[in-house]
């Protein structure tokens, strides 16, 4: 039985007078404790080769998945062999789930891989893998083992379809009677017919009039994102500051801010007069650009190297910032956001990303209760994207 053995090895220098009686009296040590002992002589040239390999470049390659096959390991173990790379440890970061509960809710798979060498091209081995991830239902990430890997400090996320499983604007609105038009204007928008700023305005303008109470209720019911609550509160737990940088609302924002601790928030500050929408909002739009900005604004207030933060999105409006972290997720986004992040949780919620930082769950506290509903993601959203 695996789990009840013990392998233990070191490494050892003995003056050869003393060599075969050491070993002799390790063989009978050996044999009172019923244990197996053996030796293999290293010589001045294999010595100096395991030192010339501490130098060789290392990486974390992690595999999340909801319930981990043995195929879908056995095609990233090729990728990696392919590129010259050696598998020096694998790591379960995810507990055993309790056979007696077979209906657990929200199964959690997670393996990081301890690799080593000079890959032949970084990026391509990305690219292999990634294209697994598109036809397998787990996702992979590759990571520099660096000392930045383990030293993160600030983590920045979009809201809609990320903090939260809705697009608030499109909730908005429903209520409005205007869901067509706004759709209608945000389909332009993707497919860059007009920028995202004037789309913005124009939706905005059809939402004039409407009452706060009608926002009120939607704050109250904010569809929370599977894990979010527990990846905030271990990062809390860790020092970490978090923050929303959303093309969303403050209104909205705040509430957020306020039921998990949230440190900054920047979002689209809404206008009101007489208790209704005006149509328009204060200040500067939070586009693309604006949430890069944001990004390196509050890494530089808080004395932080862009490779300390973690971005989190969806949206080809997150891509800037994504792509300026240090680690940038792209959750549970489309195939064009996923290539441009490098790194993409697609397969559980956000609590995922706690894994790419080498938790464990036996590690991880269990989180607070909400007074916002927490949503898991429906199981046709785990199936793997078409190429």
């Amino acid at each position: 039985e695996i789990h009840d053995m013990l392998s233990l090895g070191m490494l050892v220098e003995v003056d050869r007078e003393f060599t075969q009686r050491l070993f002799k009296d390790l063989v009978f040590a050996a044999h009172e404790m019923s244990i197996t002992v053996g030796f293999v002589p290293v010589s001045n040239p294999d010595y100096e080769r395991w030192v010339t390999n501490q130098l060789k470049a290392r990486f974390v390659v992690t595999v999340l998945a909801r319930r981990l096959d043995a195929r879908y390991l056995a095609q990233v173990t090729k990728v990696i062999a392919d590129n010259g790379l050696a598998i020096d440890s694998v790591t379960r970061l995810s507990a055993r789930p309790s056979l007696r509960h077979s209906q657990y809710l929200n199964p959690r798979s997670a393996l990081e891989l301890s690799v080593s060498g000079r890959p032949k091209n970084v990026d391509q081995m990305r690219e292999e893998l990634f294209k697994i991830s598109m036809t397998e239902p787990i996702d992979v990430a590759v990571q520099e083992d660096d000392i930045f890997r383990r030293n993160r400090r600030l983590i920045l996320f979009d809201m809609d379809s990320t903090l939260i499983q809705c697009e608030v604007i499109d909730e908005l609105a429903k209520h409005a009677g205007v869901g067509a038009q706004v759709a209608e204007i945000t389909e332009a928008a993707m497919q860059g017919k007009i920028d995202f700023k004037e789309s913005f305005r124009q939706r905005m303008r059809l939402l004039k009039g409407m009452d706060e109470s009608v926002l009120q209720g939607i704050a109250d019911n904010l569809p929370v994102t599977e894990g979010a609550p527990r990846l905030i509160s271990n990062l809390k737990r860790l020092g970490y500051k978090v923050g929303i940088l959303s093309g969303g609302f403050t209104y909205f924002a705040r509430r957020l801010q306020k039921e998990m601790g949230i440190d900054y928030v920047h979002a689209n500050e809404l206008d009101f007069k007489d208790g209704k929408l005006t149509g328009e909002v204060k200040g500067e739009i939070v586009d693309a650009q604006r949430k890069a900005e944001l990004l390196k604004s509050i890494a530089a207030e808080m004395g932080l190297s862009l490779k300390q933060v973690i971005a989190v999105g969806d949206g080809a409006n997150d891509i800037p910032m994504l792509k300026l972290a240090g680690l940038g997720v792209a959750f549970h986004a489309k195939p064009k956001v996923r290539e441009q992040a490098k790194v993409a949780v697609s397969t559980l919620g956000l609590d995922g990303i706690l894994y790419l930082i080498g938790i464990r769950d036996q590690q991880a506290e269990a989180t607070w209760s909400l007074g916002l509903p927490e949503v898991g993601f429906p199981l046709e959203e785990m199936k793997p994207a078409k190429l």
